[in-house]
């Protein structure tokens, strides 16, 4: 089947900076694809080229399997939606989502079973004739893509759409957002520097890095199974350690870190060989904690320590070990049970990990 949306070796100059360095990918009708990396990586600039707001240095974009090189912006079947959704304050809501429908000329007792319907699909049924100013941000949200969505676009491109709002509300609409996609069944492509939002809503995900895709996958793929150093940084919270490898026998890899600790972790298939320079990822949720070591014993990495902090954050709590060494703070989540409630700053502890939750990557490797 023919993707909705397909870029092949699309690169971008700006004089001798190259923003977006030879990206390929596809995107399948009707899913969430989300491009997720750090500002100035280069998202945007695909975003705007997809729009049709910048053309290409070289590549191809390709929308229902028609390239759209040289193709103006309001000729594409693409609508955007931005940080800040420059609904019209002097227009009701209908008026707002009919706006475009009016521009191309259609008949308006259509305009209005068009807004009517969008109305419904948004959950904002009879409210077309309230003002802007009335309506609360994640509304307001909702508004701005039913103005989208009645022109039947191929492809909805989200610039950060939730940037603007408050941590609840963002939260919640990340949930809404995914609905909003089901129930038009559109093809979304979203770009954003907030890893919650991608993993909560996308079917997949490319996470981008100076230009380039590090690695496109499922959410599951990128926090689970990373290829790169990169992701596996940006992509979740992780404890990383720089270090040596001191023995490689296959899959096993014996590592000695700068600060001193010794732990064995895993390549996942990575070549790596004994005196290589590698960073370590473990993720904190992937880290036991125990009062006694013996109930750490099925565990190859095993450390005594001291708990040097407690950040409580409700069911996402964690605390920071540090080992009896002195060399490295560790950060564990904490477990809900009761056995760890009265847990105190300076009490001794005892952690541990399997070496197959310890990600080895080549030091310097993206």
């Amino acid at each position: 089947m023919t993707p909705d949306l397909q870029c092949t070796n699309l690169t971008k100059k700006f004089g001798e900076t190259t923003a977006v360095d030879n990206v390929s990918f596809s995107v399948p009708a009707g899913s969430f694809f989300s491009i997720l990396g750090p500002s100035g990586c280069g998202k945007t600039t695909i975003m705007r080229m997809i729009a049709g707001f910048l053309e290409p240095s070289s590549g191809d974009i390709q929308i229902k399997g028609n390239s759209v090189l040289n193709v103006p912006p309001n000729k594409r079947h693409v609508n955007m939606v931005f940080q800040h959704l420059a609904l019209f304050p002097m227009m009701n809501i209908a008026d707002n989502i009919g706006y475009g429908l009016r521009r191309a000329g259609m008949h308006k007792k259509d305009i209005g079973f068009k807004v009517d319907e969008a109305l419904e699909r948004i959950g904002l049924p009879g409210i077309g004739h309230r003002r802007v100013d009335e309506l609360s941000g994640g509304q307001k949200q909702r508004v701005a893509i039913a103005r989208c969505m009645v022109l039947e676009p191929d492809v909805l491109l989200l610039d950060e759409p939730l940037g603007a709002l408050d941590l609840k509300l963002r939260e919640h609409m990340k949930v809404e957002l995914k609905t909003l996609q089901a129930a038009f069944d559109t093809t979304f492509v979203y770009i954003t520097h907030d890893q919650s939002e991608a993993l909560v809503m996308s079917d997949n995900i490319a996470v981008m890095n100076a230009g380039r895709f590090e690695q496109v996958g499922s959410a599951q793929d990128l926090y689970y199974r990373p290829d790169t150093a990169f992701v596996a940084g940006f992509v979740g919270d992780s404890n990383r350690w720089s270090g040596k490898v001191v023995k490689q026998d296959g899959e096993n890899t014996l590592v000695q870190t700068t600060s001193g600790l010794t732990l064995r972790g895993a390549t996942q298939g990575r070549s790596l060989s004994q005196g290589d320079t590698i960073d370590a990822f473990v993720r904190p949720e992937a880290i036991r904690i125990a009062h006694n070591a013996e109930d750490l014993a099925s565990f190859d990495n095993q450390i005594s320590g001291t708990v040097t902090s407690i950040l409580f954050n409700g069911a996402a709590s964690r605390v920071m070990v540090r080992d009896t060494e002195g060399h490295e703070e560790v950060a564990v989540n904490l477990p809900q049970s009761g056995e760890f409630a009265n847990l105190t700053k300076g009490a001794p502890v005892h952690i541990g990990w399997a070496s197959d939750q310890a990600n080895c990557f080549s030091a310097g490797a993206s």
